[in-house]
């Protein structure tokens, strides 16, 4: 499908500066705009069905968070959809570099909260493989979504100032940091004891000692299986039967969707921009960032130690294992291409610009080879007076007046106003922040969906449909 760039945003909407509102403001103006759905819950013994749309930080975390409201008396069946598989989009491109931190040093929006919510995912998906299902129990749809391989590395993260205006403020947000993700500012001694190849013109580095690096892909697949553990595990402790499942396939349109779910949530990144349904109605831009993958040839016996902390400067290097590492990332904005390939030319181009960047804070990167790149393609939120935070909410309203649209222009559709259509969600915008974000915003979202109630939801992460 053909898009144009329009005013003001890849979707059509400002991107200008949104003033965050109390909760009980934001939301009663959302109310009388008809955006809070005041529906009551289902009642019990009805079956439960909701479709996720999108396999990656979100989709994934918002179906292990409805597991934990289903119903003990009404079977609940929760089914993801991704056409590139799970973690097979931007999520599994990123870095996977965890901590609660802006390029300042300063705390992101809740972010203790949001650091808690996704240590415990990780917990979850290295306990799944831990405890791995017997490949007899698992369907032959989802067999694949198995995990052999490390996921997670505690080893740290240096951020290397630049200049001077960034030792000052690094320092100063040094004195201010969680008690469980501390982060303290070391010379360059002692930034050479924990990576000796490390070059710092600054002689100043931010330490976040127990910051996480997961491989994205790893961990998504591991969370799946955790959710296919729990629904096994609630279907047997209970009366009713709880179904996850995965399903590889496009989402064309939510008409798709429209007949068969009591809430459809939809998680598709910067694909969400290609859906019919809402199409220059959400205030978001894209932004492709190509990552390379490294590795060190086994005549080199330098290997990047496992005690040595990545490091995030000009550009970032996440360390996954002593021979393997992945350096990023590019930015081209405006781009339309979801792809996670890239051709010879733009691998070639991206390579001559994030090189010489590790290169100047680790010249042994010299030694490494270079075994691919790839792409992926964020959806970028407006910037709020608390940054940019990332877009939450019931968006019946937006999809039902499309579908009320095509329906009155004679498009076929399967739109019946006789018919309750489903609760339409939205989680998207988490731009190069997901892995931080996705485990708050599943647990939010799945509350809310439960509950058929918005109010739940922070009014700082809602505000952005009172422009819609």
């Amino acid at each position: 499908m053909a898009m144009t760039l329009l005013p003001g945003g890849l979707y059509g909407l400002s991107l200008k500066t949104m003033k965050v509102q109390s909760l009980t403001t934001c939301n009663s103006k959302l109310r009388m705009k008809g955006i809070v759905s005041t529906c009551c819950s289902t009642s019990p013994g009805t079956p439960q069905r909701y479709a996720v749309l999108g396999a990656g930080f979100a989709g994934i975390s918002v179906a292990w968070h409805l597991l934990q409201h289903c119903s003990k008396t009404s079977p609940t069946c929760i089914e993801i959809y991704d056409e590139v598989g799970i973690g097979g989009g931007a999520s599994g491109v990123s870095g996977g570099l965890l901590h609660p931190y802006s390029p300042k040093g300063k705390l992101l929006w809740n972010g203790a909260e949001c650091w808690e919510e996704a240590l415990k995912l990780i917990t979850v998906a290295e306990a799944s493989v831990i405890s791995e299902l017997p490949s007899g129990e698992i369907d032959s749809e989802n067999k694949q979504h198995t995990v052999a391989e490390p996921f997670v590395w505690r080893r740290g993260i240096l951020r290397i100032a630049a200049t001077a205006k960034n030792v000052y403020d690094l320092k100063k947000s040094a004195q201010d940091s969680l008690s469980d993700c501390k982060i303290s500012y070391i010379n360059s001694f002692a930034a050479k004891e924990l990576l000796p190849e490390l070059v710092l013109h600054s002689d100043f580095a931010l330490y976040m000692p127990q910051a996480v690096n997961i491989h994205p892909e790893r961990y998504l697949k591991a969370l799946f299986m955790a959710c296919q553990r729990k629904a096994r595990d609630l279907s047997a402790a209970r009366s009713s039967g709880i179904q996850v499942s995965f399903h590889k396939r496009n989402v064309g349109s939510l008409l798709e969707f429209s007949e068969e779910y009591d809430a459809v949530i939809i998680c598709l990144g910067a694909k969400v921009g290609l859906l019919p349904e809402l199409v220059g109605k959400l205030p978001l831009s894209t932004c492709k960032g190509i990552v390379a993958h490294l590795e060190l040839p086994t005549a080199n016996r330098e290997i990047y130690n496992n005690e040595s902390p990545s490091i995030l400067s000009s550009a970032w290097l996440a360390a996954q294992g002593p021979r393997k590492i992945l350096i990023g990332a590019t930015k081209e904005w405006g781009s339309f291409n979801t792809s996670c390939d890239v051709s010879i030319e733009e691998a070639s181009l991206a390579l001559k610009e994030l090189l010489p960047k590790i290169s100047t804070v680790y010249p042994a990167v010299k030694n490494w080879m270079v075994l691919g790149t790839r792409a992926g393609l964020r959806a970028m939120p407006p910037r709020t007076s608390l940054g940019a935070l990332p877009l939450i909410g019931c968006i019946d309203n937006l999809v039902l007046e499309s579908m009320q649209k095509d329906k009155l222009f004679g498009k076929r559709n399967t739109y019946s106003s006789q018919k309750v259509i489903p609760r339409y969600w939205f989680v998207g915008g988490l731009g190069s922040r997901g892995l931080i974000y996705h485990g708050l915003l599943g647990k939010l979202i799945a509350k809310a969906v439960a509950s058929g109630n918005q109010d739940v939801l922070p009014s700082e992460l809602t505000s952005w449909m009172l422009s819609c």
